[in-house]
């Protein structure tokens, strides 16, 4: 055989081929690992592909098809300024000043999560909430609603943002506590779609009474941010009384689930709510250097319960000295069950189902943490 028919064809050669159908083509650099610098590589090899890959309608398609295992891309940090910290090596590593929040002039942001690549700002001065995607730059400014606002003026004010499936539309959810009425304390929610541009109706459940006599209100804690499990936002509650306020997305309602009694006999202050090993709703209480799982049941009567399920001892596990460090824990972070661990300007991610863990590079002061798990393709 000549020498010259075994060369390889360019991948843009006009020759008949598979690669030269653009709907193929398309579906197969569709399936491109999700790493920011997997698009920006392709479209290099040639004009074709970089204009097939440029086109806004396969960046939409290339997100929505990732969605469900984007890669971390680092974390906001969670004070005023929003300061973006890059968690990837070259040549995936997202510059700190990519995604840099554009403020005006009486803006205060507080940062209450980040989830489907969108991030929650409160904005209270100016009694608005601020829905902000890093990766494309859109920012959509919401007012809240005025029943909210009142007592959000009063207390703190929580809430979480998802996005849908088409990557279109979202929905952002307050919830804020009404402490008004000390013998009838309420906590509150609303929802609003960027489909229909609209509040729906408020939706109240009553609060427990929690401490006697006690003039201090309940609060929904912004600790933590929002866990989504199933079709259900979970919150945590503080101040008279300390449990969970559940959001349930299908019924449009809302209920206060109490923790296990001895989480509170004991001054066990320091858990998560997390998704249970199996589904259902699940906490993670760290004492010391061990984390101990516990999950939400109920029996056929319709009782629920709480019970231990496993206990990770994480010195251990990631062969820390327990006399000279001492560990920070946050999570879990998005709804794969993973949490992120600190000690000593280190920060390490670990999976509680698999115990896989990811010591991530550069140093990280103790601050707490938005991740920011996102499809960022840079130059396309």
């Amino acid at each position: 055989m000549p020498r010259s028919s075994r060369r390889r064809r360019h991948p843009c050669s006009t020759a008949v081929g598979p690669l030269n159908d653009d709907d193929l083509l398309r579906e197969i650099l569709l399936r491109l690992p999700p790493q920011p610098s997997s698009l920006p590589r392709a479209s290099a090899v040639c004009r074709r592909w970089r204009l097939l890959l440029s086109d806004p309608g396969f960046s939409r398609r290339f997100r929505i098809h990732h969605r469900r295992n984007p890669p971390l891309l680092g974390f906001f940090v969670r004070n005023e300024g929003l300061p973006f910290l890059p968690s990837l090596d070259a040549p995936d590593r997202v510059s700190p000043g990519r995604f840099s929040l554009q403020r005006g002039d009486g803006d205060r942001f507080k940062s209450l999560g980040c989830r489907h690549g969108l991030i929650l700002v409160s904005n209270k001065p100016n009694n608005q909430i601020l829905v902000w995607d890093p990766v494309t730059g859109d920012q959509h400014r919401l007012d809240i609603p005025p029943v909210v606002a009142i007592h959000a003026k009063k207390t703190t004010i929580n809430g979480a943002v998802l996005r849908a499936d088409d990557a279109r539309h979202f929905q952002v959810v307050l919830t804020v506590a009404d402490n008004d009425d000390k013998q009838h304390r309420r906590a509150l929610a609303c929802v609003y779609s960027s489909e229909t541009g609209a509040w729906g109706e408020l939706v109240s459940t009553q609060l427990p009474s929690g401490v006697p006599m006690s003039n201090a209100g309940t609060f929904v804690s912004t600790y933590k941010p929002a866990v989504l499990i199933g079709d259900s936002l979970y919150w945590r509650l503080g101040g008279n009384f300390t449990g969970i306020l559940e959001f349930d997305l299908e019924k449009q309602s809302l209920a206060v689930i109490w923790l296990p009694v001895h989480i509170l006999e004991e001054g066990h202050y320091l858990f998560s709510i997390m998704r249970a090993e199996g589904g259902g709703l699940g906490l993670l209480l760290q004492t010391d250097f061990s984390i101990e799982l516990w999950k939400r049941k109920t029996d056929c009567d319709g009782v629920a319960s709480w019970g231990l399920g496993r206990t990770i001892e994480l010195d251990k596990l990631l062969s820390l000295n327990s006399e000279e460090n001492e560990i920070m824990i946050q999570g879990p972070m998005g709804e794969n069950n993973v949490v992120f661990v600190w000690t000593h300007h280190i920060l390490f991610t670990v999976h509680l189902e698999s115990l896989q863990f990811n010591k991530l590079p550069g140093a990280y002061p103790l601050f707490y943490y938005h991740p920011l798990e996102s499809v960022y393709a840079a130059g396309i």
